[in-house]
């Protein structure tokens, strides 16, 4: 199955958008309006939305169809990685878990949100373990030949 590639920032935008409370249908109608008060429920100071249609526009990215099939990310930053893993699965990364150089650790999470995390992954990254547990998966992420 070949998903679209979007940015990371792109990919934040819309993780943040479900989690302000944008229902799937309501995230796909924002995005076919191409409308940025659309998203004005997700945004404030650290989530901007006014370039999301410009520059989704001038790199080819498919919004539409990342927001109704899945998306891969082209490139994860350790910072936006955890970002991404914070918005995406409601997470947070001083309790929930640790981000060091060049490895995110003791991500605990569900099976089906391991199988997401799996298809939205940029390629530098990697997953070295996910080991189940009583309470789903213990995952370890490392940038891609630190294993």
């Amino acid at each position: 199955m070949s998903f679209t590639k979007i940015s990371q920032n792109t990919a934040i935008l819309l993780e943040h958008a479900r989690r302000s409370g944008l229902g799937e249908e309501e995230l796909l109608q924002a995005v076919r309006s191409s409308q940025v008060e659309a998203f004005r429920v997700a945004q404030n100071n650290r989530f901007n939305y006014a370039e999301l249609f410009s520059y989704a526009k001038e790199h080819g990215e498919d919004l539409e169809k990342a927001v109704a099939e899945g998306y891969r990310i082209t490139f994860n930053t350790r910072n936006g990685l955890k970002i991404w893993l914070e918005e995406a699965f409601h997470l947070n990364s001083e309790t929930d878990f640790t981000v060091g150089e060049g490895v995110i650790e003791g991500l605990l999470l569900k099976e089906e949100e391991l199988d997401r995390l799996k298809l939205a992954l940029a390629v530098n990254w990697t997953i070295a373990e996910a080991i189940k547990t009583d309470q789903g998966y213990s995952v370890k992420l490392t940038i891609r030949g630190l294993q």
